[in-house]
């Protein structure tokens, strides 16, 4: 992906680092506002019809509507989704994982206006007539864009970089994170098959960052814990000599000794002496210092 390669070069130092930790305190915040005062999360719901009215905050603030009612479930979530999010940063990088969390947002922002301007001129009749019905199409479109597809992108994510990871569903049942992705894919292509015209568009487009990472990415294998760990082993084989090769990283400069004669033998420089002379644990506080002068 040669663009988010030149994006990365360009924009990477206003990276936000540990986003996952803000989309979890934005969760935990929508739902002290829902036991608090419910009315509230009105004001802050993805509705096309009000942001084109001047609430422009809604661009934003739809992160906080609450993905959950109950307490512990909403532990869990955040437990849960903080350990992906983090893992997932530190694989890709906190550019990348940022682009692919504001991505799956900015689609779904997307998704939201072209859906109500779908239904806007469906029911261009009715509207013009009955004007608060606009109102009441956009509150009805924003319900069907919400966090929940934002996490389930991560969720399937992850699930993709770590494929054979097992994890304790709520506590208890050990699985691993394909079975998971399965069937969470089949849960949601049941979803869109069922859904109208409305629900297709509003599922599409909050999950077209996952497609768009994952289905047209070639580069998708550099990233995968395979070959991030071959890199790592490669890297660590060519720091070390070749065996047979004669080269050693170590000498004592008195008995001549390196670590291919013992592989047990430690070496240590000596402070005291002038130059860069290195002895074996035999000959370190017993060699004759070396003075230039």
């Amino acid at each position: 992906m040669n663009w988010l390669n030149k994006l990365e070069r360009k924009f990477g130092r206003f990276a936000i680092p540990n986003l996952i930790i803000w989309l979890i305190g934005a969760y935990t915040i929508g739902f002290v506002i829902q036991m608090i005062s419910p009315s509230i999360l009105y004001y802050l719901a993805l509705s096309p019809y009000h942001i084109l009215h001047g609430q422009i905050w809604r661009l934003v603030t739809w992160i906080f509507m609450p993905t959950e009612s109950n307490i512990i479930f909403l532990l869990i979530m955040a437990m849960f989704y903080y350990q992906l999010g983090m893992t997932l940063e530190r694989t890709w990088g906190t550019f990348r994982f940022n682009v692919y969390i504001f991505g799956g947002m900015i689609f779904s922002v997307i998704g939201a206006f072209l859906l109500y301007g779908i239904r806007y001129a469906v029911d261009f009749q009715v509207i013009s007539r009955y004007p608060e019905m606009a109102q009441i199409i956009s509150y009805d479109v924003a319900s069907g864009f919400s966090t929940n597809y934002i996490n389930m992108s991560i969720f399937l994510a992850f699930a993709v970089m770590y494929p054979n990871m097992q994890v304790l569903l709520y506590f208890i049942i050990p699985i691993k994170m394909k079975w998971m992705a399965i069937v969470y894919a089949v849960l949601i292509g049941y979803e869109f098959f069922v859904s109208g015209w409305s629900g297709k568009v509003a599922i599409f487009m909050s999950l077209l960052n996952f497609i768009i990472f994952f289905l047209s990415t070639r580069n998708l294998n550099r990233y995968t814990p395979h070959e991030i760990h071959r890199r790592h082993q490669f890297k660590s084989q060519m720091k070390e000599p070749r065996p047979g090769s004669g080269i050693t990283k170590h000498k004592c400069a008195v008995c001549g000794r390196t670590e291919l004669d013992d592989p047990t033998l430690e070496f240590r420089f000596c402070s005291k002496c002038e130059g860069n002379y290195e002895y074996c644990q035999d000959h370190l506080f017993t060699h004759q210092h070396i003075r230039r002068s």
